[in-house]
């Protein structure tokens, strides 16, 4: 065993909890652990999951960490949180939680962003919370349970987010940052604190609402009931941590304007910091506040990138895992274009800059000429495209973009590296450290427990580009194509079904 401190990075993933062990003194993740857990689609459009899963595999992930660094808990000097976003965990007044979780990824509150569209208006949400109500958010779903489940409602003392539930296994303590706040639809980016005229004209009781920290403040202590699960040491900091974009955002030292982050993951975002505090009235670019406290960071958020892939991996192509290397095979002997073929990625409806959550996914432009390797090139370009229409709002908003750093599964291929260089026109980096948002959370955690004296210190010191991808000769070609592809969605709009899925 080393008595050597480290800190530990905690990740509230869709599919598992991600643990890292990070060095304090160099910042090298020492051992990564990953327990998987299920979700919950009871009727379509629907996304649950039981939040106990979540702490069930939380401490299984940090004893894996633990033993297989042959690190004690003793040496643990900080905690960093992380996870999903958005959703949300109703406790009663005896902490006991009340009904499954509804995820980021539900699509059944459209009615009640309408409500609260028409109760507070739709500019004022935007100029207070940064951006119109989304069905993800959180502050729809509570609206939800109060029209469809008044029993669970009337019972209700304590609304959570996914990690924050986590903290609250851990310590007992109820408590939330303000870069995950911000995705609520409650809080105000202004002042960095929850909105007493949203909470109020939503008829909402502010009681409920956790205290709001900064990202890199100690919030909490691991208690000694937490520590008999986990193998920690009782009385470890914690600190407040940050949604899974925001730490992401962290994890790959995106604090400067002229550098965004790609995540190509399940969903997409394209990711930028701001010094000062961002107002798109159209709604289309989101405003958060940012993890690094004084900051705040804007975001084009698309629902199914890497989603779209394994979709039609699934679909067409078998669910082994060594399919995604049959799809880019396919798809690099087809010319940019895809010779008119043309895919929406839109399969789960869409975010940025539609924000519609009926929007659909289509196949258009199909020809007898068409291959199965050009279907495969359409749906990596389609995903990329709808990836663009984030940073064209972006570089519209008047930030000047030089470079952009990659990172999730997408960023593994240098195909879909390359494509993404041409069709942003930009050069693309990879990090030293993948694991970005349990990355991000463990630089939160060193910065709270005193390694470093701000954020920006721990992201110039810890994070570095690896890997260059310039864009090639094709980026001439691909701004007529994309700008093509921007008309598929008004023309096809009309089209989508609403689905009733209350």
């Amino acid at each position: 065993m080393t008595d050597r401190p480290h800190v530990l990075g905690i990740d509230i993933g869709t599919s598992g909890a991600r643990v890292l062990v990070v060095d304090h003194a160099s910042g090298e993740v020492i051992r990564t652990a990953t327990s998987e857990y299920g979700s919950i689609s009871p009727h379509a459009g629907w996304s649950e999951q039981q939040p106990r899963d979540w702490w069930s595999g939380c401490c299984s992930a940090i004893r894996q960490a633990l033993a297989g660094s042959e690190i004690s808990g003793e040496s643990i000097a900080a905690i960093g949180l992380s996870g999903q976003m958005h959703g949300l965990v109703l406790m009663d007044d005896n902490d006991s939680v009340l009904r499954p979780a509804i995820l980021w990824n539900d699509q059944r509150t459209a009615d009640e962003c309408e409500l609260m569209h028409e109760t507070i208006g739709l500019q004022r949400l935007i100029e207070i919370t940064g951006k119109p109500a989304m069905t993800g958010f959180t502050a729809p779903k509570i609206l939800w349970v109060k029209r469809h489940e008044p029993k669970i409602y009337a019972r209700s003392r304590h609304v959570l987010l996914p990690k924050d539930y986590v903290r609250w296994c851990l310590s007992g303590v109820h408590s939330i940052d303000v870069a995950d706040a911000s995705g609520t639809s409650l809080l105000d980016l202004e002042q960095r604190d929850w909105s007493n005229e949203l909470v109020s004209g939503l008829d909402l009781d502010a009681q409920w609402l956790p205290p709001v920290a900064e990202s890199v403040d100690v919030t909490a202590e691991v208690s000694r009931s937490a520590a008999a699960e986990t193998g920690l040491r009782p009385g470890t900091p914690i600190v407040a941590g940050a949604g899974d974009q925001a730490a992401g955002g962290i994890g790959c030292g995106i604090g400067d304007e002229s550098v965004i982050s790609l995540n190509l993951g399940t969903s997409g975002v394209v990711f930028a910091a701001r010094d000062a505090r961002p107002h798109d009235p159209s709604g289309a670019l989101h405003a958060y506040c940012h993890a690094m406290p004084g900051t705040w960071h804007v975001m084009g958020v698309m629902l199914s990138a890497g989603g779209s892939l394994r979709w039609y991996r699934d679909t067409f192509e078998g669910a082994e895992a060594s399919a995604y290397d049959r799809i880019i095979q396919g798809a690099r002997g087809v010319s940019p274009g895809c010779d008119g073929l043309s895919f929406l990625p839109y399969l789960t409806g869409e975010r940025t800059p539609h924000a519609d959550p009926h929007a659909r996914g289509a196949f258009t432009g199909i020809s007898n000429q068409h291959e199965r390797g050009h279907f495969a090139r359409a749906v990596l370009e389609g995903v990329l495209f709808g990836l663009r229409d984030g940073l064209d709002l972006v570089q519209a908003d008047g930030q000047a973009v030089d470079r952009i750093r990659m990172t999730g599964g997408g960023a593994r291929s240098d195909f879909w590296r390359q494509m993404a260089a041409d069709v942003f026109d930009l050069p693309i980096y990879t990090v030293n450290v993948t694991d970005g948002s349990a990355y991000g959370a463990a630089l939160l955690a060193l910065v709270g427990s005193g390694h470093f004296p701000d954020i920006t210190e721990a992201m110039k010191t810890c994070v570095r580009e690896t890997g260059e991808t310039t864009p090639s000769p094709d980026a001439r070609v691909y701004g007529d194509i994309h700008a093509a592809w921007r008309d598929l969605y008004p023309a096809l709009a009309p089209t989508f079904t609403r689905h009733d899925d209350s």
